[in-house]
Parts: C-alpha cells; sequence; structure tokens
C-alpha cells in the first residue's frame, strides 16, 4: 500500500537536498545557461527544469537505465529498476554502482526509498498510481519526471522518425545534467550508423519489389507476437529498404495467427532473441521451432530456405541499443541477397 503524505515528506527533503527547481517552462530542446538560470525541456508535454544538474536521478526501466549509463551519469543516479534482460558488458562497471530500487517495476515506496531528484522511463505506462505514481503526482510533490519522446507521438511534430527522437531524448538529458557534448556525440554517432544502414535502400529493390519482413518478437500460449505498424521494426524495415509485412495493423506488438503470419508470405523473418527473460517461447531456439513445427509456417519460403535473422529481442524496442539492431538487419540483408 502507497502512503503519499510520507512520499511528499520524502520526496520534498531530498529535493531540498539537491537544490532542485522543476515545472517552468520548456521547448523541444534543452537551452543551457552558463548564468545558471533554469535549463528546461519539454517532455511529452510537460515542462521540466532544473537550476543545477540531477544529483539523485531514478530509472524506471531498462531502457533510461542505459541511456544515462551511455551518457556516462551512473555518479549522478540513486536508483534504477525494471531490468528485463542482462546488462551489456560496456555498461556492467557503471551499473554495478547504482543501487536497484527494484528488480521489476518500481512502487511509490520504492521510488521513495531513493529519495530521487528526477525520474526517468522510457514510456509513460509506468507512471501511474498503482506503480511509481501518475507524473501529476510526482509533479505536485516537486519532483520532476521524464518520458521517452518516442513514446508520445502526439507531442512530437508530425513526421519525426522514432530514431531522431530517440536522439532528442540524448540531447535534452544531455542539457539537463550538463553534459551537452557527450549527448551531441551519442546523436552523432547514432546518426551516422542510421545513415549506413540507409545505404541498403538506395542498393535494395524498390516500390512494390521491397523484400517483406515479419519480426517475429515472442511466441506466448503457443501463439505469435508480431512487429505492428506503429513500432520501431517499420521504421528500420523503411530505413534498409525492406517492409514490415504487418505495417497495416496499428499496434507495437499485436498478438496474430500463425496462419496469418504464413499469409503475408514474408520474403525473410526477423526473430527477436529474449533468451535472458527466461519465459517460455522467449528463446531463438524455440521461435524457429514453433515456425519450422507449425504445419503452415512450415511450408513458408523463408522458413524452408532459412531466410531467417537473429536480433536482441530488446533492442526491437526504442533503446540507446537499437542502432545496433538496424545494423545487424541490414547486414543481413545483405547476406541474403537483398541488396546489390
Amino acid at each position: 500500500m502507497r502512503h503519499p503524505t510520507r512520499l511528499g515528506i520524502a520526496l520534498t527533503l531530498s529535493l531540498a537536498a539537491a537544490g532542485c527547481a522543476a515545472g517552468s517552462g520548456g521547448g523541444p530542446r534543452a537551452d543551457a545557461d552558463p548564468d545558471g538560470r533554469a535549463v528546461s525541456v519539454s517532455s511529452c508535454g510537460r515542462p521540466v527544469s532544473f537550476t543545477a544538474p540531477p544529483r539523485r536521478a531514478v530509472t524506471l526501466d531498462q531502457t533510461s537505465t542505459e541511456t544515462l549509463l551511455e551518457l556516462g551519469l551512473q555518479d549522478s543516479m540513486a536508483g534504477t529498476a525494471n531490468l528485463k534482460t542482462k546488462i551489456p558488458a560496456p555498461y556492467e562497471a557503471a551499473y554495478a554502482k547504482v543501487p536497484v530500487i527494484a528488480p521489476k517495476i518500481a512502487t511509490g515506496e520504492q521510488l521513495r526509498s531513493a529519495t530521487p531528484d528526477f525520474v526517468l522511463a522510457g514510456s509513460a505506462d509506468l507512471y501511474t498510481g498503482d506503480r511509481a505514481g501518475t507524473r501529476e503526482e510526482l509533479d505536485a510533490l516537486g519532483v520532476p519526471t521524464f518520458v521517452s519522446a518516442v513514446d508520445c507521438p502526439r507531442q512530437n511534430p508530425a513526421g519525426t522518425t522514432p530514431f531522431e527522437l530517440l536522439f532528442s531524448d540524448y540531447e535534452n538529458l544531455g542539457g539537463l545534467f550538463g553534459v551537452r557534448e557527450r549527448a551531441a556525440k551519442l546523436a552523432a554517432d547514432q546518426r551516422a550508423a542510421v545513415a549506413k544502414a540507409g545505404e541498403n535502400a538506395s542498393k535494395a529493390a524498390r516500390g512494390a519489389d521491397r523484400p517483406t519482413v515479419v519480426y517475429l518478437y515472442s511466441v506466448f500460449n503457443g501463439m505469435p507476437y508480431v512487429a505492428g505498424g506503429t513500432g520501431l521494426p517499420s521504421e528500420m524495415s523503411r530505413i534498409v529498404g525492406a517492409r514490415n509485412a504487418f505495417d497495416d495493423v496499428a499496434e507495437d506488438w499485436p498478438e496474430v495467427t500463425w496462419e496469418e503470419v504464413a499469409r503475408r508470405e514474408p520474403d525473410f523473418i526477423v526473430i527477436g532473441d529474449l533468451s535472458e527473460r527466461g519465459r517460455p517461447g522467449d528463446s531463438a531456439a524455440e521461435k524457429r521451432a514453433a515456425l519450422t513445427g507449425h504445419p503452415v509456417t512450415s511450408k513458408l519460403a523463408a522458413v524452408r530456405d532459412g531466410r531467417i535473422l537473429e536480433v536482441p529481442g530488446i533492442e526491437l524496442d526504442p533503446s540507446v541499443r537499437s542502432v545496433h539492431a538496424l545494423g545487424l538487419l541490414a547486414d543481413g540483408m545483405k547476406d541474403l541477397g537483398y541488396v546489390r
């Protein structure tokens, strides 16, 4: 059970100690001020402002955790939560310095225990009354909150790509934490990686001849979950000159049937390996077995001919690691002969 009054006292004390000021102004990008005035951004329509960099940030999911670690901000973190897979080797030493306030989704009590001065999440659904608390509740307590721009498309300029939204996250956080140069380099490096993957599109078939792909994310109770038209894989497909076979489904990861997968006749299949999550049907081997063992999908040319690529499943959701999966997709298409 949550205790809003005690939560408010603890968080207010932590803010007083940190010298943070929240809630004024904000645009789509951070504006650094060498004179010590507030640095402000707009996060999914809500203003976030600091007069000094956060010193006790808490991340509510692995996506936001790894973004801060990539920016070298582990000493500014007071807690992390909701680890879905193993932390990659390059982040292990930095991650070891950060207290884990909750192995899964954090509650208000667990968040209070970390006395944060800033709370970050990759998705807005972690800010609910029965989880960490709503953004409105935390704002009322003087605790600024941040949500990745990728998770709030209605607040973003029309046509902005998911990768550009990720890069805007880096740049906004770089401004708030006072590491602008580091954030700018990260965004530039990843823009270059996207551009390199995009070289595929000019060398692959175009229009109706573009190869189609099904992204098999998970198998739960024997049913496949695939990438729909609103998730990052559709943008990845566009970049490398392919087309997501389920682009017409307005969901990120819809449950479909094996028969529907077969009906779409993908030219190749991308399997998201979620072995580390450990649920039945998560591993790449189990997904391959499901495809080859089903009486309908086993007859697909992509399955018979082994036109199957494997990528880390977590990298198919927007994160600092997604450009790695994009590179694997681009290279895999070359190996399969779809790029001249």
